[in-house]
């Protein structure tokens, strides 16, 4: 393993949201959710990258599941990858794509074999909707794509936790439908955020079929003149959104209250995508740019929810709460 490489401190230049949620957990828990986080911004990196075409990104998510099923070795990859952006953290995860497997090598071979199958279907998910190109017809073809690089982390997390806890694992079985839920719900979010930034590299994620309902086509999302359309759309994956995330909500509250960090763990990211639903409704500027709450707001949730995450009813309540700011 390099020397350089620093797991934490590139977690926290990757995602400085996602990675306060990973420092909550026990040791034993935050040490293979960092690994399977590492792995799976890998594959993303392959799969958003701007200046790869689409052959090349499927030809790449190809090697690199192949590598993690130890069919092909790491360095066919990261050779690919030597010059990439030196100042681009996304790239600088791929880069170190062979330390983060070296990790993974120190964890439980259970949690491996979780980890490697979860990391592996969501990568070839990644590479099958490249290869089929930028469009969405309908909700869903959005839900199956939302599923391969969301819905599935989702799935890898529940069994991590089954593996911790055997309260957990009594569960499971309810919690894999709701998992996935809770997957698509961050998803959604994401596309609303993002929905200006994938545009201008090529992607629509908005369905065809919520664009012909608001009375526009897809590729007009963003004329001035369709303002009012446009936000329609955005208003309808925004409900989307939300009924993801009140499934999502229920997945966070059939965990047991003695796990009170893998609650918080899950309820963060959960919250902060509800508080970007509601700055989006409505809003013009999520046509011009990224959607984002403030950190102080990131930092007011965070302290309001952590010595609540125990009560069902209160996450109930905060859930509206956030809705309708």
């Amino acid at each position: 393993m390099s020397a350089a490489f620093d797991p934490v401190r590139m977690l926290r230049l990757v995602s400085r949201t996602f990675s306060l949620g990973i420092e909550e957990l026990p040791q034993r828990l935050r040490d293979p959710v960092t690994v399977a986080y590492l792995l799976l911004r890998v594959s993303d990196y392959l799969e958003d990258n701007r200046e790869m075409a689409p052959e090349r990104k499927v030809d790449l998510l190809h090697l690199w599941a192949a590598v993690l099923e130890g069919k092909a070795p790491i360095e066919g990859l990261t050779r690919q990858l030597e010059h990439t952006d030196q100042s681009d953290p996304e790239a600088d995860v791929a880069r170190h794509a062979a330390d983060i497997l070296g990790l993974l090598r120190r964890l439980h071979p259970e949690l491996q074999e979780i980890i490697l199958e979860e990391v592996v279907a969501s990568t070839l998910g990644m590479a099958r909707w490249q290869a089929r190109g930028p469009l969405i017809d309908d909700e869903a073809s959005l839900d199956d794509y939302m599923f391969e690089v969301a819905g599935r982390v989702g799935l890898m997390l529940t069994r991590i936790f089954a593996w911790y806890a055997s309260e957990i694992r009594a569960i499971q079985e309810d919690l894999m439908p709701l998992a996935r839920e809770f997957g698509l719900a961050l998803q959604t979010v994401n596309i609303v955020r993002n929905m200006r930034e994938d545009f201008e590299r090529g992607w629509i994620y908005a369905p065809a079929s919520f664009c012909d309902r608001a009375g526009l086509g897809r590729f007009d999302l963003f004329r001035p003149d369709m303002k009012e359309k446009a936000l329609r759309v955005v208003g309808m994956l925004a409900d989307k959104g939300a009924r993801h995330s009140r499934s999502g909500l229920d997945y966070i509250k059939l965990i047991p209250g003695r796990f009170p960090h893998i609650r918080l763990f899950c309820l963060w990211p959960l919250f902060f995508a509800i508080r970007t639903l509601a700055l989006s409704r409505g809003n013009p500027e999520v046509l011009a740019r990224e959607a984002k709450i403030s950190r102080e707001e990131v930092m007011r949730i965070i302290a309001e929810t952590r010595d609540r995450a125990g009560s069902n009813d209160w996450l109930d309540e905060y859930l509206t709460k956030l809705e309708a700011i």
